[in-house]
């Protein structure tokens, strides 16, 4: 029996106005955007609905472009990122426009997800090995305590640009488990070796191998991350109380509570997968040629929904 698999995009970080933004730039041979073959290959891997995170505003339009090409293909679920589910009592100041976090972005679509799921980023391409590995892991998935979560792990050299530096999470692994994640400016220097500067400042510079493993924000849930993330939001406001215009409920940092609190653990999945991004303006070029080469080797066709 086929198991059921969701496949969350996140995608609400979207304008209204397509146009200039890299989330939707194309840059296929026939101008598919980056997230057009995340959805073809979890099509591939077994993944048997897609829902995409978005801003209310954008609904139109995305059905229109994206949703028009994949819904012929897949069941597809739209869910918006809006500020309607916080917990009772609490209130966000009215000139807030940032989307709340990661965190929040998943429990906008817990309505949506009743099975098993994986949750990706709209502008990153993460390769097909990533997405059958991943949904390997979720059809064998356990909804038990503590619940067994997992990450898609990227070898750090296959996910930077030599155009700069780039946001990565280097992960600490023992016995195939996520036990830390040190998000990261990471970038290789001019003698080629590659070095982490934590995003937090209190925390040393440090080299990574190019084999470390990093985390490109692909991670493996069961739905009960929805009743962690809800009760934890209360809490997570009054930390923030004084900081409530810029503050973001972040799911690395829900994921890293429940581990510490035994509610559950993150399997690292590694994938030989190469990550392909346009953080600078420069990396376009490159893009365009890495999608044109797998298209020409059939690694996917050249039209990918016809």
């Amino acid at each position: 029996m086929k198991k059921d698999i969701t496949l969350v995009i996140l995608a609400a970080g979207m304008g209204s106005r397509f146009g200039g933004l890299k989330q939707i730039t194309p840059l296929g041979p026939n101008d598919e955007f980056l997230i057009d073959y995340s959805v073809y290959d979890a099509l591939q891997a077994g993944f048997t609905k897609i829902v995409f995170l978005i801003k209310e505003e954008n609904y139109e339009i995305f059905k229109e472009t994206i949703g028009a090409r994949v819904e012929p293909h897949i069941h597809v679920e739209y869910c918006f990122q809006k500020n309607d589910n916080l917990p009772a009592g609490y209130t966000l100041p009215e000139d807030r426009v940032k989307p709340l976090g990661t965190a929040h972005a998943i429990l906008c679509c817990k309505d949506k997800v009743h099975e098993p799921f994986m949750m990706i980023n709209s502008d990153d391409f993460y390769g097909r090995d990533a997405f059958e590995k991943g949904a390997e892991f979720l059809k064998n998935i356990k909804e038990e305590r503590p619940y067994p979560y997992g990450m898609i792990g990227y070898l750090v050299k296959n996910t930077i640009t030599e155009n700069g530096a780039v946001k990565r999470g280097v992960c600490q692994v023992e016995n195939g488990e996520l036990t830390k994640l040190v998000e990261s400016s990471v970038g290789r220097t001019e003698n080629g070796n590659i070095m982490a500067k934590p995003l937090d400042e209190t925390l040393p510079e440090f080299e990574v191998d190019e084999n470390d493993m990093v985390s490109m924000n692909m991670l493996l849930f069961t739905p009960s991350i929805f009743s962690y993330i809800e009760e934890n939001f209360s809490k997570f406001l009054d930390k923030n109380q004084d900081n409530l215009e810029k503050c973001e409920y972040l799911i690395p940092d829900i994921l890293f509570q429940a581990i510490e609190e035994g509610y559950a653990t993150c399997k690292v999945i590694s994938t030989n997968a190469t990550w392909y991004g346009v953080t600078y303006k420069e990396d376009s070029d490159k893009v365009k040629k890495a999608l044109k080469d797998l298209v020409e080797n059939k690694k996917y066709p050249k039209n990918l929904w016809q």
